[in-house]
């Protein structure tokens, strides 16, 4: 193995927008806010589906993990971002840096899987509705998760090793929010167009991997649902999907337009704009499109408020 040639003490700035000192004050607290609201939101789906046993079925089981991944993805980039808007100095150590790189890709790729997964919990359940207790079993749909999440840590480690063993000894300056890994990998010394074409290629692997096995089911789901001679079992059917080909579509449109696009026509201006929309504003996102569309999930949110504020009354 190389040995890693760098600077002792080696830090990166990021430099993300460069704004006013107020207006870096107003983006904290809009940001803040949003990342409040993010964790409040998955964290109350994640209890109201623990607490309910009507939701204790394939579909919430998978929307549990998913609640966990958007909070475990906020929190790898959001808290760093905030203390680089009220910091002058912007900095972030090199193994803070590999380590922020590191859970991004991986609680990224572990997301966009769980996604395909979504898709085909709702393929079974629509197109064989007769089969779907034995298909998606409790085994099942924990061996499932646990490949998704296996998949996710795995498939980024090779890239991230390459990546530590970089020498750093020019310009230490990350054009970006957070260390992504083309901006980073760039300020390496030696030549990078082979770990740059890695990227590329295995981010595009996943996202159109993972975005064939959302489609395919869905354009089933799309034929049987319409061969539903009620109106009303029409409209039943397509409410249970509509939630994640919403979600699906703001996954893949923005990490499509990141990451499996060629490198040379990527804008890093541009990019710093989908990346606040991806890693702000998707996860919060999650929790509002499943309970505002999900009449089991309002009820039984509903209902364990109720309990909450019962139990906090005082008996008179």
């Amino acid at each position: 193995m190389v040995a890693i040639n760098r600077v002792p003490g080696l830090e990166f700035v990021l430099l993300g927008f460069s704004l006013s000192q107020p207006m870096e004050l107003l983006v904290f607290m809009l940001l803040l806010a949003i990342f409040a609201l993010t964790l409040m939101g998955n964290m109350a789906i994640i209890t109201v589906v623990y607490v309910d046993l009507r939701l204790h079925t394939p579909m919430y089981f998978f929307l549990c993990n998913l609640s966990l991944l958007e909070i475990l993805f906020a929190l790898s980039i959001t808290p760093k971002m905030l203390e680089n808007l009220l910091s002058q100095a912007k900095a972030i150590s090199f193994w803070g840096c590999i380590t922020q790189c590191y859970f991004y890709f991986f609680l990224g790729t572990a997301d966009f899987i769980l996604l395909a997964i979504m898709f085909f919990d709702r393929y079974v359940a629509i197109c064989h509705p007769l089969h779907y207790p034995v298909i998606m079993s409790g085994h099942v749909c924990v061996f499932l998760v646990m490949g998704c999440w296996l998949v996710g840590f795995l498939s980024t480690l090779y890239p991230l090793i390459l990546l530590c063993q970089l020498p750093f000894c020019g310009p230490n300056v990350i054009n970006h929010f957070f260390c992504d890994y083309a901006p980073l990998v760039r300020l390496s010394c030696v030549d990078t167009h082979f770990l740059l074409m890695i990227e590329y290629v295995l981010s595009s692997v996943v996202l159109l991997t993972s975005l064939s096995f959302t489609a395919v089911p869905y354009l089933y789901i799309i034929t049987t649902v319409l061969h539903i001679p009620s109106a009303t079992g029409r409209r039943k059917a397509f409410s249970t999907c509509t939630s994640h080909i919403t979600v699906a579509s703001i996954y893949y449109g923005s990490a499509i337009f990141m990451y499996a696009r060629p490198i040379q026509g990527r804008s890093l201006d541009l990019q710093k704009v989908v990346v606040v929309f991806n890693v702000i504003v998707s996860p919060l996102l999650n929790p509002f499109i499943y309970t505002l569309r999900n009449e089991k999930v309002k009820e039984a949110l509903k209902e364990y408020l109720t309990r909450k504020s019962s139990v906090l009354q005082p008996e008179p």
